[in-house]
């Protein structure tokens, strides 16, 4: 570590102790006098004499005197403290990033809101540096912080025209509008299916009961065919029963129409 470092680090150390042994002394200075003045303690006394007049109570005045004095450098330790301050951070200033993004982002985002007019490189920093000044939240940062991001945000210029409000609103209203007709072709694709898969088992239920009524049409075929000869009729051979064709197998028989 330098010497000069070292050197600053004690003094701020120093200067530290001091402020705190100036306010213990005055608070306890106080304290006494308070109760030296219920009668609690006595008063400081000694014999003072000012040419041939004797100075009565001399102790207690000079101990009023005392702590008035010493508790009224108290009040200095205010303005030392902020003067500490202003030196340590004019000796350790450095650009802070924390600092530079939140400015620039305050910046950007008035720059993709259309506030800033201006075309030429010069009066478009300094229009962003005047902003970033009346800024109610940036105006305490450095000047340097406030330059990196003013010049930041003109480089970006054009990707915040780019990027503007109004192109980031249409293009959310463009994706939720496909997103609204992507939902609703699925719905659709949805009762598709449904439809689909309700003909399909209407499709099974009828191909299921037309071959319960084959079956039955073959057993009254067979029925048939077992039941007519007997009575002297011929069934001519067909393929469905609607097609069947019954004649009498002899002459004076009876017929059956």
């Amino acid at each position: 570590m330098p010497i000069s470092s070292i050197t600053d680090l004690a003094g701020r150390v120093m200067q530290t102790v001091a402020i705190a042994v100036l306010a213990a002394l005055a608070f306890g200075l106080l304290a006494v006098s308070i109760a030296a003045s219920v009668g609690f303690l006595p008063w400081f006394t000694f014999a003072m004499t000012v040419g041939d007049a004797t100075v009565l109570n001399a102790g207690m005045f000079s101990q009023l005197i005392v702590t008035a004095a010493v508790f009224s450098l108290l009040f200095m330790a205010p303005t030392n403290a902020r003067i500490l301050k202003l030196e340590r951070s004019h000796r350790d200033f450095r650009i802070s990033m924390d600092d530079v993004a939140r400015a620039f982002h305050a910046c950007h985002a008035a720059d993709r809101s259309g506030i800033f007019t201006m075309s030429s490189e010069f009066d478009a920093v300094r229009e962003r540096l005047m902003f970033l000044r009346d800024h109610p939240d940036l105006g305490q940062l450095e000047t340097d912080v406030m330059e990196v991001a003013a010049q930041m945000s003109q480089q970006s210029s054009q990707l915040a025209d780019t990027y503007s409000d109004e192109n980031v609103t249409r293009a959310k209203g463009f994706l939720r509008h496909r997103q609204i007709e992507a939902e609703t072709q699925q719905h659709r694709i949805q009762q598709a299916l449904r439809a689909c898969n309700e003909i399909k088992l209407w499709t099974e239920q009828v191909d299921i009961e037309e071959e319960a009524v084959a079956m039955q049409l073959q057993r009254l075929v067979k029925t048939v065919r077992n039941v007519l000869p007997p009575l002297g009729f011929e069934v001519l051979a067909k393929e469905a029963v609607c097609d069947m064709k019954i004649v009498p197998l002899g002459v004076g028989q009876k017929q059956l129409s």
